[in-house]
């Protein structure tokens, strides 16, 4: 067999899938054996105007920082508030009493790309500027990108593809904003389950007075907030969120995604893997989705570290192996983000009343409330 012309390529050079290059980079003999595969830089957007942020939890930040791969700009999550709208009951996850200096930090989607991609080219990455095809299975994997058809031992799909398996629709738009707010809590996130979805606060790294805005609704209200003007959207959020931060001004665009969950086999066949977006979306609800593609990032490489000592070894069984680790960790985090945007929007006065009353039970015994914020600060770690 001709040798290929990569170790491994990775389609999809988002957060994960430069994770994952940055990671196998520092355990390769030969880290230019590894390509990661991004579509044409797109020109730059003004500041200020480009509403996408992620939350990345303490464990994801532990992952990058000793990478030298974290952005100079970010807001930390210090307490996590999390109630119901017009229902009573309410909980509070603090970073002290799970012994961290913080539950998670908010960067912006840009900033955190190309940190990462600049610590990738530092790693001694390929980087491929192209829209990747179709694959070719088989010793070694074809893959087509209009950059160049290249070979490879592995594939790793990171995101771009939705997964083929489990669809679920919540008839949900999520609405993406930078809003400010006249009294702004530096440090708190907030949560906020309303009758057609919930509606996130999280601190922005633009400023103490800054929030990035995840909302969570109907696919019609959702455009028709869309539609109105800054101070009509700024009134329309202080209805759906109440009094905690004052008042609100829009502070740039605003973008709409359908929200849905998709969950796929991981292994795809025996030299081809997909970890996050390329396995699993989920709903937005508590920040998940990005923190449990990482995880995949994390562990892959873990798994393929004595595979890129010896490449010409059969991928096969590492891939297997690091299918299987990851089962159980993403089916925990794909159920929580799956039941609770749906257990709030029953609109039944009973759940509406039951779920209040989980919270405030959460509030009150810490001893109940601490797995689930393991859950969502470091995910189940093999």
């Amino acid at each position: 067999m001709n040798q290929p012309d990569f170790d491994l390529a990775i389609t999809g050079a988002g957060p994960v899938g430069s994770a994952l290059a940055l990671l196998l980079a520092s355990n390769a003999p030969q880290p230019e054996r590894i390509v990661l595969v991004a579509p044409p830089p797109r020109a730059a957007s003004e500041p200020g105007t480009d509403p996408r942020t992620l939350a990345l939890n303490q464990g994801s930040r532990s992952l990058l920082e000793p990478l030298d791969a974290w952005p100079d700009s970010w807001a930390d999550i210090l307490t996590v508030h999390v109630s119901q709208r017009r229902r009573l009951g309410r909980t509070l996850i603090t970073h002290q009493e799970l012994d961290v200096p913080r539950l998670g930090s908010v960067v912006t989607y840009p900033s955190i790309v190309q940190t990462l991609h600049e610590a990738s080219r530092r790693a001694g990455v390929t980087l491929v500027h192209g829209q990747a095809g179709p694959s070719t299975p088989g010793q070694p994997v074809h893959l087509q990108t209009d950059a160049a058809p290249l070979s490879c031992s592995i594939l790793v799909r990171s995101d771009g593809v939705r997964p083929a398996g489990l669809k679920r629709s919540y008839d949900q738009h999520g609405l993406l904003a930078a809003v400010r707010a006249s009294r702004p809590k530096p440090g708190v996130a907030f949560e906020r389950f309303t009758r057609e979805g919930p509606l996130a606060l999280l601190p922005h790294p633009q400023g103490q007075d800054v929030y990035s805005l995840v909302w969570c609704c109907r696919p019609e209200t959702a455009q028709s907030l869309h539609a109105l003007n800054g101070a009509g959207f700024a009134r329309a959020l202080h209805e759906a969120f109440g009094e905690r931060v004052g008042h609100f001004e829009l502070a740039s665009d605003r973008k709409l995604v359908p929200l849905t969950l998709s969950a796929g086999p991981q292994l795809l066949d025996p030299y081809t893997v997909a970890i996050g977006n390329a396995a699993q979306t989920l709903h937005p609800v508590a920040g998940q989705g990005l923190n449990l593609g990482l995880r995949d990032a994390a562990q892959l490489a873990s798994v393929l570290r004595p595979w890129l000592q010896q490449p010409r070894l059969s991928p096969t069984p590492f891939l297997q192996d690091f299918a299987g680790r990851r089962r159980i960790d993403r089916w925990a985090t794909g159920a929580v983000t799956d039941f609770l945007p749906r257990v709030f929007t029953t609109r039944q006065a009973a759940v509406e009343h039951a779920a209040g009353l989980a919270l405030l039970t959460l509030d009150l015994f810490a001893t109940l409330r601490a797995p689930l914020a393991r859950q969502l600060l470091e995910g189940l770690r093999a």
